[in-house]
């Protein structure tokens, strides 16, 4: 059975003075076993998230990672540097590729750094407004994973824990809202992708994806009752204790229904 992944990204918000409170409070209004949490702060609140969560059991995760190990390379971050401090790595976030122009190679690069630094890669992948209003969405995701993943031992994918991450662009902050369904058919064409990419059906069918569009405790039900989405990466909300705690409850009641599912088969 796959896991039911939360995590939660907080963007460039808090500081190192701030930010373990917050860290603590969640882990303790989220403690769900069936569930697992990462949470991953901004750089500079690494450490005091780590050392805020610690005795908890939830992951701390950074929201990049550098494709190179080190070198001229100003104001950036390399994933050797966080040994001690993250053990996952959101890698190719739409943000990301709008705002500093991230490639797919370049994307790619950064999966294999996050799996050779024992980091666990959360991949974000996603279509824009006019690529889904021209019926192109899964083109779109498949060439994403395609540009990224091709090449790859589809084996150090797998034992290096690769998770992926739908992003619809075109739902986040446009007041337009992407339904259970919509996430649904994405899913299915990630994994039939990462199929064609040498993974294999049943490598696949162990793929997680979680669902990262303007995540909330009021839709988050949605999501997960589709059986192909396996959590979510979510961003605003991830700030809010309470709606953490509806996101993270939810998905709890997930997990236990699967894992009931799975043992009645």
């Amino acid at each position: 059975m796959r896991p039911v992944i939360v995590a939660a990204n907080w963007k460039m918000n808090t500081t190192p003075a701030d930010a373990g409170e917050l860290a603590a409070m969640i882990a303790s209004r989220t403690r769900e076993p069936d569930v697992v949490r990462v949470i991953c702060p901004p750089f500079v609140c690494l450490a005091a998230v780590r050392d805020a969560l610690a005795g908890e059991d939830v992951a701390v995760g950074a929201q990049n990672i550098h494709h190179e190990l080190y070198g001229a390379y100003t104001g950036e971050v390399s994933a050797p540097m966080l040994a001690g401090l993250a053990t996952w790595a959101i890698v190719g976030h739409s943000e990301r590729r709008r705002d500093a122009a991230e490639t797919d190679e370049l994307i790619g690069r950064k999966v294999g750094r996050a799996i050779d630094a024992a980091l666990r890669p959360i991949l974000c992948v996603g279509e824009q407004l006019a690529e889904r209003d021209a019926g192109r969405a899964i083109e779109v995701v498949a060439r994403q994973l395609e540009g990224a993943l091709g090449g790859r031992d589809p084996e150090g994918l797998v034992d290096g824990g690769l998770v992926i991450a739908y992003e619809p662009v075109w739902a986040i902050g446009t007041g337009r809202n992407a339904r259970g369904i919509d996430a649904a058919e994405m899913a299915a064409a990630i994994r039939s992708t990462v199929a064609r990419l040498g993974w294999g059906d049943a490598a696949a069918e162990g793929l997680p994806v979680l669902y990262g569009g303007s995540v909330t405790s009021a839709n988050m039900g949605e999501f997960l009752e589709e059986p192909s989405i396996d959590g979510a990466l979510v961003g605003g909300a991830s700030l809010k204790p309470d709606e953490m705690a509806g996101i993270v409850g939810r998905a709890g009641m997930t997990a236990r229904a699967r894992r009931a599912g799975t043992e009645m088969r």
